[in-house]
Order: C-alpha cells, then structure tokens, then sequence
C-alpha cells in the first residue's frame, strides 16, 4: 500500500503538509513535532482555521476523491478475452468487427430511458462548481445522449426564488435555467432527472418541476458514497446565511448570533457552511412518497442512496422492489464530491466493489423470491471505459448503468476553459499545439457541425468537451466488449471477469484467475 494514500494530517484537499518526510503511520503526526513550526499540517492548520479545515479547498474551485486505497478495487479484476465466437452477432469476421458493438441501453420500468452509452452524471446541486458549470453540462449530456441529474437544494439556495405563503415554490429561474439547458438540446436521448432531499421537498421542488418546468423524472435522495450527512455548501456574506437560515437549513455557526456577527464584522469568521438535514427512513413514508410523486405526475422514479451498512442497503432494495421504482443508484465509498468533509469521505462507509458485490447478491436473492428489482447504477470513482465494462459485468443482470460523477465533470471543466483562453489569446502551450480554432482543438467538431448545422456555433466548447470525452468512451467500450467478443451491452455477464487475488475472488464471487476456466480447458487439453 502506498504509504501516501489516505495519510491523515495532511492532504491537497485541505492544503496541508507534513514539516517533515517520516510521519507517525497511523496518526499522521510528524514524527518530530518541533515548537516553532508555523502548523502546516491538519492539526495545526485547524488551531487556527478551526472548522474551515473540516472540508476540502478552495470552495467552489474543486471537486475532491477520497485517497485511501482499500484491500480489493476494480484493478483486482481483469477483462476476459476469447478468440472463439461471438455473441449478439454472426461469428463472422468480416461481420464481428468491433465498430459493430452496439453499446445503446434501456433503462427504467414503464418509462423507457434510451441511452447512448448507460452512463450519466452524478448529481449536480447547489454548489457552485455545479452552478457555474451547468449548461456545458446539461447541453454535454443531450447532445451525448447520456442523463444529468441536478442535486440537492438548487430551489432552496436560488436567491430570486419566489415562495408562496406555504412555503412552496411558485419560482426558481435557478431550476427553470438547468431544465432548458437540457431539453433545448434533448434529441430523444438521455434525459434530466431531479433530486430530492428533506429540505426540497419541503419546498415542493419537484411538484414545480412537473407541473411547470415539464420534468419527467424524480430521484429521491438518501445519501451518497462522499459522507453520511446532508448536503453542505459555504456561504461567503452574512446576509445571504441570514436569508437561508431563514428558508429553513441549517447554518453554522448562527449568523443570527451577535456575537458570530461581530466576528464576521472583525475579519475572524470568513464564512459560513449551510447544511442539509438527514432524512430518516422507513417503509411506510418511502411508498408514500414514491406514491406522491407518481400521483403528482412523474412518470420516472429513482432512489439515490450510499455507502450506508448492508442493512441499509437491504432497505433501499426491498423498499424499491415493493414501491416500483424504476431505478435505484448505489453510491460507494469513497465517493466524489463538490464540498463533504474531507476526512469522512476517506474513512466512513463500504467502499464500491464491495458493496456492489452485495448489491448483486441482494438483488439475486430478490429475483429468486419473484421479486421486482428494479434496475441498478453504481457509483463511486469510475472514470474510463474499463470502468464501466468492469461494474457492468460484475453486476450483470441486475446493474444497467454507471454513475460518472467527477468524471464527467471535467470535460466541462476543460471546454470552458479553452474557450476561455481561445477568446484571450492566451491558450496553453498543451492545447495550442493542435491549433487555435474550435475544429481544429476538438475532434469531435466537424460531426457535431454536420449534426447540427448552424447551432453549432451555440454549442458551449465545455459541450463539445464532453462530447468528444464521452466519445471517447463509446470507442473504448466497443473494442473491449469485442476483444470479450460481446457486441451488445446486454450481453456482458460476469464471465467476463477473472479476479486476479483470491481476496478479491472472495468478495466478488468472480473466479480467481489460477482456477478460472480450468475443467474447460482441460477437458480441452485432454480429451
């Protein structure tokens, strides 16, 4: 294990180092701890930071991944190749050519979702990072023909939504402005799909959506593989910590304190952190619910939960078996995220492959007992296309998408900020070596020119990144499933898979690489 993996007291995230090159191994403290070091690591930045320290930074800049490196991951897995046959098509080689993998799905109950490529990103709220990156996302993720979820809180946390005397949302140009981002570039691919916490559906967030904004689909949120608590954001100005506390959220520390009000005024309080409240489960009030927003016209209902005990995942699978959801997403530890404290994401909850593994066999025991299962995602550190053919087959029948959060946030990242620098003349050696034009940085350009005309030019470059990232992972995922010799999506099972440790045999239930295919290849051998 790398001994720099996870260390405590001292992170990027949190933008503290050890004085020293030899630590402490379990405490992270340097191993001399000298009377005159200006505290550069986690305890003695938080002796003077305090609670800002709690939480990866700057705010608003960056998304932040846990480091702890766990005993069994996805790279203990391995793909299987073959060179005989071919499945969803004629084993001819002039027909089984890996561009003829189709990797199209599905997903959903009654209402059908057709996705490009069964990825979608992870949910995009009130953060700011998720704000002032929204439409190269939303736009991205149309015109890649893959889902987008917005998040938690983006009603409570718009400063011009307007509330009636109940407290509901009558208004959120926040909310309208990531619904059109989407539908205006929707081509019958994809599709948005909104999430619920305690505090929205206080606000009736997603009954506004329906009925004025034309959402068709509704995720109820339990939680997520990046903490075990609400959501969180900061606030920078005390008025605006006023104005939320006042819509109902929890802010710390109180900015109604004049005593916190006087700090605020000296310089020592900079900001202020607005959390979420945790939602309490239970099986009557989720049918309710599921009931609710069915009634209230969604015609999509997914369930969003973490990196909770197993009970807490026997839950999730069993309440949406029984309500008919159409889709549930298992978040693992640890997971990405805009703003959750730093050391929870490394050191709370189930870490993915495992709790995947159970995932499977839950859903499998389900089945067996004649049991809805409604479709499964997994989340939680995937970025490439050997990402999603591994989670796929590993949870194969059951897992029918995968969650890209951090991932698919980057093309958007990288877009906007080229065409950023294009306009100031200032594009970085890295990118400039391709070009200065938009069609001469981007691959992907001309087959969005012919796609879309004259829009083109509408088209935000952070799109465009994302599409040609998303691209990218079409290509990708073809030629494994073909070198697997599985040219559809539906067909990846966990055959397909051998574990490469037999702790990572035991946890997954794939056969351990040494036994793999061995009575097959002796009878082959022998007979």
């Amino acid at each position: 294990m790398n001994i720099m993996a996870g260390r405590p007291n001292a992170s990027s995230a949190t933008g503290t180092r050890n004085r020293v090159p030899d630590v402490a191994f379990y405490s992270g403290i340097c191993s001399v701890c000298l009377d005159g070091c200006p505290g550069t690591c986690e305890v003695g930045k938080s002796s003077f930071r305090g609670r800002e320290v709690v939480y990866p930074s700057p705010f608003g800049l960056v998304t932040a991944g846990a480091t702890k490196e766990y005993p069994v991951d996805y790279s203990h897995l391995n793909i299987q190749g073959t060179t005989v046959g071919a499945v969803g098509i004629e084993a001819d080689p002039d027909k089984a050519v890996f561009p003829a993998v189709n990797v199209e799905r599905e997903i959903g109950r009654d209402y059908k979702i057709k996705l490009r490529i069964p990825i979608f990103t992870g949910a995009l709220g009130s953060t700011d990072i998720a704000k002032n990156n929204w439409e190269p996302l939303a736009v991205g993720a149309a015109i890649s023909g893959i889902m987008v979820v917005i998040g938690e809180n983006v009603v409570g946390m718009d400063p011009n939504a307007e509330f009636d005397k109940n407290g509901r949302v009558v208004k959120s140009p926040q909310l309208e402005r990531r619904v059109k981002s989407f539908k205006d570039w929707y081509n019958g691919y994809g599709e948005i799909i909104l999430q619920q916490n305690v505090e929205d559906s206080r606000l009736a967030s997603a009954e506004y959506a329906i009925e004025k904004l034309g959402v068709n689909c509704i995720e109820i949120k339990w939680g997520q593989g990046a903490k075990d608590i609400g959501g969180e954001v900061k606030l920078k100005t005390l008025e605006r910590a006023i104005e939320l506390k006042k819509r109902g959220y929890i802010v710390l520390p109180d900015p109604e304190d004049p005593v916190v009000q006087e700090a605020y005024k000296a310089g020592g309080i900079r900001e202020f952190e607005r959390h979420s409240r945790l939602g309490m489960v239970d099986y009557e009030s989720f049918e309710k619910t599921v009931k609710h927003y069915r009634e209230a016209g969604a015609k999509f209902i997914s369930l969003k939960t973490g990196a909770y005990r197993i009970t807490d995942l026997a839950r999730a699978l069993r309440f949406a078996s029984d309500a008919g959801v159409d889709f549930v997403t298992i978040d693992g530890a640890g997971g990405g995220t805009g703003m959750s404290p730093w050391r929870m994401m490394n050191e709370w909850g189930i870490p993915t492959i495992y709790l995947q593994s159970i995932a499977y066999n839950f859903a499998k025991e389900l089945e067996k007992k004649g049991k809805y299962v409604p479709d499964l995602a997994i989340a939680g550190g995937f970025s490439l296309e050997d990402h999603i053919f591994k989670s796929l087959a590993l949870g194969a029948p059951y897992f029918k998408a995968v969650c890209m959060g951090r991932a698919l946030m980057i093309p958007a990242h990288v877009g906007k900020n080229i065409q950023k620098w294009q306009q100031e003349g200032k594009l970085p050696p890295e990118i400039a070596k391709y070009g200065t034009s938009v069609e001469e940085i981007f691959i992907t350009a001309e087959t969005l020119k012919k796609e879309y005309g004259s829009d083109f030019n509408k088209l935000p470059w952070g799109a465009i990144a994302m599409y040609t990232f998303v691209d990218r992972l079409i290509l990708g995922l073809k030629q494994l499933m073909a070198g697997a010799r599985k040219f559809s999506i539906e067909y990846l099972d966990r055959n397909d898979l051998v574990a490469l440790t037999k702790e990572a045999s035991e946890v997954t239930g794939i056969p351990y690489v040494m036994e793999a295919d061995m009575d097959e290849a002796r009878e082959i051998l022998l007979k």
